[in-house]
């Protein structure tokens, strides 16, 4: 298991150099001027400043110097300075908090909801609650999420009044309530058909016929058998999930209005700071990646017949 999870470690040094390098040429694409965007499209900036500007950002230096200049820094823990001499690190810092929490939510609405969903279909295959589950979960995925956003602002926030319809004012969980249940209208669906799905294979799984034969009762069959087993693909999915949820929050931050991680990297891209959008993906990227290997490791957790070596 430790050899593993060190061979895991090593394998993410090449993984995080191209994904970050492969960032960094997307920012650096980007059409438009970093420094007119900086000025405001109403202000003229002179050669003089506008060359000074670009030597002090490392903007007049050839791609890979730029890139070689931030992965120096990173290596330092440092995700660079943006365009307005703010660290990047304090934006993160900022946004992350929002971020996670939002992600965090999101991702216990669809862990609960999706599972529950999925073995009470799976126990009753066939029957009214399954073609409910399978039925919902189709009218769900064909509404698009950002249509479903405005629809719970409009009658959760402003008809009912229930939640607030934007900021954070409220503080947790009221106001990530409405953001977080729309994020999870996206996965519950799979999350409940998955779980369906592997249920129903276990319960006709030899082990099952087994401790049935051994006089085991239905409910313990049912959790420390079927639903133990059956959790693995689920537990794997859920954890990519919530490496997805905290680097997918853009369109929902905005419409929300929830000053996130999400909204700092719309801001970014918008405004031509290529430190911030680098910075915020670069960190995203990280995260994902040991919440992959953190998926790996609990594998052993939900069934030790696992080994990882």
């Amino acid at each position: 298991m430790a050899r593993y999870l060190v061979r895991r470690l090593l394998t993410m040094i090449p993984v995080v150099l191209g994904t970050t390098f492969i960032i960094y040429a997307a920012v650096y694409a980007l059409p438009g001027d970093p420094v007119q965007a900086l000025a405001g499209p109403d202000r003229a900036v002179t050669p003089a400043i506008a060359t000074a500007i670009k030597a002090h950002y490392h903007l007049d230096s050839p791609f890979l110097v730029q890139y070689w200049h931030y992965l120096a820094g990173l290596l330092h823990g440092d995700f660079g300075i943006d365009f307005n001499d703010t660290p990047v690190a304090s934006l993160i810092g900022a946004g992350w908090p929002v971020t996670v929490r939002l992600a965090l939510t999101t991702w216990v609405i669809q862990a609960v909801a999706g599972v529950g969903l999925g073995v009470a279909a799976a126990l009753r295959a066939g029957r009214l609650v399954d073609s409910l589950v399978l039925g919902g979960s189709t009218l769900v995925l064909a509404v698009p999420y950002f249509v479903t956003a405005y629809v719970a602002q409009i009658v959760l926030g402003d008809r009912l009044g229930w939640f607030p319809v934007s900021g954070l004012d409220s503080g947790w969980p009221t106001s990530y309530v409405v953001p977080a249940l729309c994020l999870a209208l996206l996965g519950i669906p799979e999350t409940a058909r998955l779980t369906r799905a592997s249920v129903l294979e276990n319960l006709h799984a030899d082990f099952v016929d087994t401790a049935v034969a051994k006089g085991a009762g239905r409910a313990r069959v049912l959790v420390r058998h079927v639903l133990r087993t059956s959790l693995i693909p689920v537990v794997s999915m859920l954890g990519l999930t919530l490496g997805t949820l905290l680097s997918g929050t853009i369109l929902i931050e905005g419409i929300f209005n929830l000053p996130g991680l999400g909204f700092q990297t719309f801001q970014g891209i918008q405004q031509h700071n290529g430190p911030v959008v680098v910075g915020v993906s670069t960190l995203l990227v990280i995260t994902f990646l040991f919440i992959n290997v953190i998926v790996d490791a609990l594998y052993v957790v939900i069934d030790p017949r696992i080994r990882l070596d």
